[in-house]
């Protein structure tokens, strides 16, 4: 039988993610400020601060030696509501990337000859440890606790049995932000039926799509015996909710940002800059998954098939870094540049250069811009869990009415298809003809277009899909 229910006013809410959402820096006097960093999860959760209040569990990428420094970032964080998870420096390494992004990454996004390592997969199990042991001793009676991402796939178990040991109970969330992949697929992991089971001590588990909602469910079957019915799992006596939540963005923020008159000035010299010329653009952390190579091959089959649009049309890719410590994506970006090289030497001439490669972040006032003058956006995922650049560029784009064409792999697809230029990723030819449809679409079906996918991005902001989330868990029993 379940405890009575507990009203949502007195039930306070613990965020947990691998990194918290904060800067911290030395100020040179032995004290640390800190400042909250934009996007992600601090935009998706703002909505909740004036009905839940929340703490954030993470780990601040900083182990001092001295327990006087801990005990300052403590108290730095402690001024947003932030509690430091301290992790050995070596420890995160092997945690972040030797298995989550060198093994269970790639397995996730459907990636084959993942090598498997025991050393990293025990570094992987010490991290969530580590966390269930600082978030158990921190929980009160009654709370909400929200678990994020595949960094930390075992803790829902971990730490549900450390509160049962404790005699306290709680309501355990868990959201996965990456693709959840086909029961085959997620066999080549080894440690797979532990990371089903450290996901299924969770209360109600939250996906992107309900693809991969139905991916998890089917693994839980055929590797654990799991029983399924409707949207609930049953394993070892707990019945389990799972869900499909649509993660959304802030679409008021970019409306803010493109009033301001700085981001006019700029978005017309944007467009005098490139007058005469349809602009495409790409908006990619640089990770396999998002394509990149294919979409450069993709480029230029388009300029290839259909030269009358050379000197007419530029690739404007923003390829922001990341991982750079990883082998295989400091290879990636080798790759990536070799083809932009490739191409534009090519193609250029002295007045025109078909792709503007920009292997940098872009400040978010410029990047408004540049979604703002796009004539198109082409996102090229292999998979991708959703891929809010989507959502992003259709913010950007009331006045213009761009074209979205988007990899069928991305999850924004499961939503985005009917207004978007659908194609396979792999095929060149496809994402060619995608392209050239896009720049010939008529004004008044890239109007209807824009309009649909407005209201879509506005009734599913990233404030909704964390309200949404917590309201639910609020109701499961524990």
């Amino acid at each position: 039988m379940p405890s009575n229910p507990v009203t949502e006013k007195s039930r306070n809410l613990i965020v947990v993610s691998n990194r918290l959402p904060l800067s911290i820096k030395p100020r040179g006097d032995g004290s640390y400020e800190s400042s909250i960093s934009s996007g992600g999860l601090v935009t998706s959760l703002s909505g909740l601060t004036k009905t839940t209040p929340f703490r954030w569990f993470g780990w601040p990428g900083l182990n001092p030696a001295k327990s006087e420094e801990k005990n300052e970032i403590r108290r730095s964080l402690g001024e947003h509501n932030a509690i430091p998870v301290f992790l050995d420096e070596k420890l995160a390494h092997e945690h972040y990337n030797g298995f989550s992004n060198a093994i269970l990454w790639p397995i996730l996004h459907y990636q084959s000859g993942v090598t498997f390592s025991e050393e990293s997969w025990q570094a992987y199990c010490k991290v969530n440890e580590i966390f269930a042991d600082t978030i158990a001793e921190a929980a009160g009676e009654n709370d909400l606790i929200w678990v994020h991402d595949y960094h930390l796939m075992l803790l829902p178990r971990m730490l549900r049995e450390r509160l049962m040991r404790m005699g306290k109970a709680a309501s355990i969330g868990f959201s996965l932000h990456t693709p959840f992949p086909a029961a085959q697929a997620l066999r080549a992991l080894p440690t797979e039926k532990e990371i089903l089971e450290g996901m299924l001590a969770s209360t109600l588990i939250g996906f992107h799509t309900e693809d991969y909602r139905q991916n998890f469910v089917s693994s839980c079957q055929q590797a654990l015996g799991a029983q399924a019915q409707d949207s609930t799992v049953l394993f070892k006596d707990r019945l389990v909710k799972t869900a499909c939540f649509t993660v959304g963005i802030d679409p008021q923020k970019f409306d803010e940002t493109i009033s301001k008159p700085e981001v006019g000035k700029r978005i017309d010299e944007l467009t005098e800059h490139y007058k005469g010329k349809k602009v495409v653009l790409g908006v990619d952390r640089l990770d396999y998954i998002k394509g990149l190579v294919h979409k450069l091959h993709g480029f230029e089959e388009f300029l290839q098939q259909y030269p009358e649009w050379i000197g007419k049309i530029v690739l404007i890719q923003v390829a922001v870094p990341s991982r750079e410590d990883v082998k295989e994506y400091q290879e990636l970006e080798t790759e990536i540049s070799c083809c932009v090289g490739k191409i534009n030497g090519k193609y250029s001439t002295a007045e025109y250069t078909p792709i503007v490669y920009l292997h940098h972040s872009v400040p978010f006032p410029e990047l408004c811009a540049l979604y703002s003058v796009a004539d198109v956006c082409l996102l090229t995922s292999t998979r991708d869990g959703m891929n809010l650049v989507a959502f992003e560029y259709v913010a950007c784009q009331d006045d213009r009415a761009g074209v979205l064409v988007l990899s069928e792999f991305a999850g924004a697809s499961a939503f985005m298809a009917p207004s978007t230029v659908q194609f396979h990723p792999a095929n060149m030819k496809e994402m060619s003809e995608a392209l050239l449809r896009a720049l010939n679409m008529p004004a008044e079906e890239r109007k209807e277009r824009q309009k649909q996918l407005r209201a879509f991005i506005d009734a599913n902001t990233s404030a909704k899909w964390g309200s949404t989330f917590v309201e639910e868990l609020s109701k499961r029993a524990r």
